[in-house]
């Protein structure tokens, strides 16, 4: 079986919001055209306690975009965004979610993020995707949302670590791009993991 898994379309990452990815609200009528040739769709949401520790507003002095080390792990400082039972935290209002469809929340944890809509950055503790796809039969996995170059990309090198095939939806992307590139390196690197880029 193929499913879409729909990446992270949430207000806080689309115009108007507190991490706004530079068109992302482009990605609704996309999602919204191709969720229909898919007989599973499933969506990850950010979903983050107030005072997460990717936000550079719980360590002082530090400053949006920068890189520390939290837990001895890499983090990128982040604005408070999709802050648990916010409106930021919602999906756009546009996108199509039906009865049924299944959420998966990541980044519950205070102190350790997630990008990946399967793992968290400790590689320890999952969101259940992994195995709610298992029990439906999903082999094959279509990914689209935001962003490319973090959700969308650890998303993708995950679900090939765990032996889906995996497709990337370029129209239904959109990247942050910290760093000049940082969008072409990302579907490079998913390219040379396994993954098919479509246009």
């Amino acid at each position: 079986m193929k499913a879409l898994i729909v990446v992270d379309v949430q207000n806080d990452f689309c115009p108007g919001g507190s991490l706004a990815v530079s068109d992302g609200g482009q990605v609704v009528p996309f999602i919204n055209a191709v969720r229909g040739g898919f007989p599973l769709t499933v969506f990850t949401q950010d979903w983050h306690p107030k005072g997460h520790q990717s936000f550079a507003s719980s360590h002082p002095g530090a400053k949006v975009g920068e890189m520390i080390k939290v837990g001895g792990v890499d983090q990128v400082m982040w604005p408070d965004h999709c802050v648990q039972h916010t409106e930021g935290a919602e999906f756009h209002p546009d996108l199509d979610r039906r009865p049924g469809d299944r959420v998966f929340h990541k980044g519950e944890l205070e102190a350790v993020d997630s990008y990946s809509g399967f793992l968290d950055h400790d590689r320890e503790h999952e969101t259940g995707l992994r195995e709610f796809l298992q029990r439906q039969g999903a082999g094959e996995v279509y990914v689209t949302g935001l962003a490319t170059d973090y959700c969308v990309k650890f998303t993708v090198l995950d679900a090939l670590k765990f032996g889906l095939r995996v497709s990337v939806y370029q129209r239904g992307c959109r990247a942050v791009n910290l760093q000049p590139g940082d969008e072409s390196r990302a579907y490079a690197e998913m390219e040379a993991a396994g993954a098919v880029l479509l246009p």
